[in-house]
């Protein structure tokens, strides 16, 4: 095993260990919002919306992210649809193929708070979206912090995805390295070990959140 090129090639490294987590961050932010978004329709009485969320949520499901970054950078130009970086056009499918998840964790966090609750609050004067927005959807983003925390992990992970169109994250500068060092194994080793520690870490955090949860309830 030859690690020598770590001693010219580790500022990459951490730039693109840097690059993965902030686009997961970003791809989590903004996968959240649209997963709200998608939940609420989904669960609401309104038959399009209910149908439309639905739809979304299947698609991007039923579909490899691979064809759906493919799409994006791609396919979208084609008919006018450009992004301004390739961290933004990866940024955007992430957020995307994450707010289908995200929109089931939160459906099953809503449908696990007590019905009483609506009802108490409906009985107060409250309006249907007043009753979600104050008191429904704070309690199931608590009840799902750690579904939302382990979707932050599946992003780590399958942010490698993005590197088919240069964003310059860690399986990107394992290519890079491995081209300009003609060593083929050590730096995806190198990238796999660097995915371990913070998927391993992130995961012992997890564990921790759920033990302090279920002590405060």
């Amino acid at each position: 095993m030859d690690f020598s090129f770590l001693g010219k090639y580790y500022p990459m490294f951490i730039d693109g260990t840097i690059t993965t987590i902030s686009i997961s961050f970003v791809a989590l932010f903004f996968g959240v919002i649209i997963g709200l978004i998608v939940c609420l329709a989904k669960i609401s009485n309104n038959k399009l919306f209910n149908i439309l969320a639905s739809i979304y949520i299947e698609i991007i499901r039923g579909t490899p992210i691979m064809v759906q970054i493919s799409i994006v950078y791609f396919g979208l130009p084609q008919i006018g649809i450009d992004f301004p970086s390739e961290f933004a056009a990866a940024a955007f499918t992430l957020s995307v193929n994450s707010g289908a998840y995200v929109a089931e964790i939160l459906r099953s966090g809503i449908q696990a708070v007590d019905k009483g609750q609506t009802e108490a609050s409906r009985s107060l004067g409250l309006s249907y979206w007043s009753t979600m927005r104050y008191v429904i959807v704070p309690q199931a983003v608590k009840n799902v912090l750690p579904a939302l925390a382990n979707e932050f992990i599946s992003l780590v992970k399958e942010s490698s995805i993005i590197s088919i169109i240069g964003v310059v994250e860690l399986m990107f500068v394992a290519g890079m390295v491995r081209n300009s060092s003609f060593i083929a194994l050590e730096p995806f080793l190198v990238a796999a070990a660097i995915y371990f520690v913070l998927t391993f870490t992130l995961s012992r955090l997890v564990g921790l959140l759920e033990k302090k949860m279920s002590v405060s309830n």
